[in-house]
């Protein structure tokens, strides 16, 4: 379950005014109790069968009474459930918080609540104010160089990165067809769990995972698990002053959203200099939809307003983007998932 979607919904219902501005005040406490669970592993605790709050606090050396009203509370939003006096078990919702779970988003809830990114939070009235990221406001710098700094966050956040995609693959792969691509290069890839699955729903296809040094060192494990590992070109390299040469189709998952539009221009421009005639750039993102209805993108957007200073975009927005890149937008695909595939080709 997603808390912010879970606000933005209730906002949305035909409720007591005050009702709903409460649960929206409160939403940053959920957040911080899914932390709570996902760092100390409570869902893997509870894999083999319920136990109880005694039993999981020896388990994780924390407070019992206080571990039991964070689990109450979860509980109370339908992760996990309360079975009986102080026991619980794993819930639908919950087994997204085990680490071997084939769509887990443990990963993901740990970078969220981590102390390090929640802080940014805080900051939302300055960037509002300036313009400016709240991110280096707190740290002293935008969000990759931090990572580049600071290694164990890094992976943290590649983590979270890969889990996302693994949660949103299928829905992905089945809504793009490869037929006429030779060579599909991820740029920013991370650790290669995109690529991966569209090599293997495409057996003709050859890969390259793009990224900088520090990320694609990591890669090859996790390749060569999903069985592609020697159709994959691994390259390093920064995409503000180059990327893969010659290739017919560039992707690029969660990764223009990180930028300004200067600089998402840029990137794109880098892949029209370098990509072969005819190629086609796949931007797997949020897109905005036209009006106020809920949708989780308007509340994704705000973790680019005070964390990278990206931007979620609606289809004109992406599609001047492109133009500007000599890229000419072909059409938006809707996925089985929040993200969408914008397709564009070269001009």
């Amino acid at each position: 379950m997603d808390i912010h979607t879970t606000a933005t919904q209730t906002a949305t219902e035909k409720s007591d005014p005050t009702a709903q501005l409460m649960q929206i005040m409160l939403g940053s406490f959920p957040t911080q109790a899914l932390y709570v669970a996902a760092k100390l592993g409570i869902a893997d605790l509870l894999k083999e069968g319920a136990r109880t709050t005694a039993e999981l606090a020896e388990k994780t050396n924390t407070h019992e009474r206080s571990l039991y009203r964070v689990l109450r509370a979860l509980a109370s939003l339908q992760v996990f459930e309360e079975t009986g006096s102080k026991t619980f078990e794993l819930t639908p919702a919950a087994e997204l918080l085990l680490t071997d779970h084939p769509g887990s988003l443990r990963d993901a809830a740990i970078f969220m609540g981590e102390k390090w990114h929640w802080v940014v939070y805080a900051e939302m009235l300055y960037s509002v104010q300036t313009g400016k990221v709240g991110w280096e406001k707190v740290h002293g710098l935008e969000v990759f160089p931090y990572f580049q700094k600071h290694p164990e966050e890094y992976e943290i956040f590649n983590r979270a990165m890969t889990s996302l995609s693994t949660n949103v693959m299928p829905a992905l792969v089945e809504a793009y067809d490869f037929t006429g691509v030779d060579t599909l290069v991820d740029i920013a890839g991370g650790h290669g769990r995109l690529l991966a699955g569209f090599l293997k729903s495409n057996q003709h296809l050859k890969g390259v995972l793009f990224d900088l040094p520090e990320v694609i060192k990591g890669a090859s494990v996790l390749l060569k698990e999903e069985s592609v590992a020697e159709r994959v070109r691994l390259e390093s390299g920064d995409f503000f002053e180059k990327v893969t040469e010659g290739a017919d189709a560039y992707m690029m998952k969660f990764i223009i959203h990180d930028w300004d539009d200067e600089r998402a221009v840029k990137i794109l421009k880098h892949i029209h200099r370098d990509s072969a005639p005819n190629a086609r750039v796949l931007l797997f993102e949020m897109v905005v939809p036209e009006g106020n209805a809920s949708n989780f993108s308007v509340i994704q957007d705000l973790e680019m307003l005070v964390s990278p200073g990206g931007v979620e975009r609606t289809e004109a927005e992406y599609r001047d983007l492109l133009e500007q890149a000599g890229f000419k937008l072909r059409r938006v695909i809707p996925t089985k998932s929040p993200f969408s595939i914008v397709e564009a080709f070269k001009v």
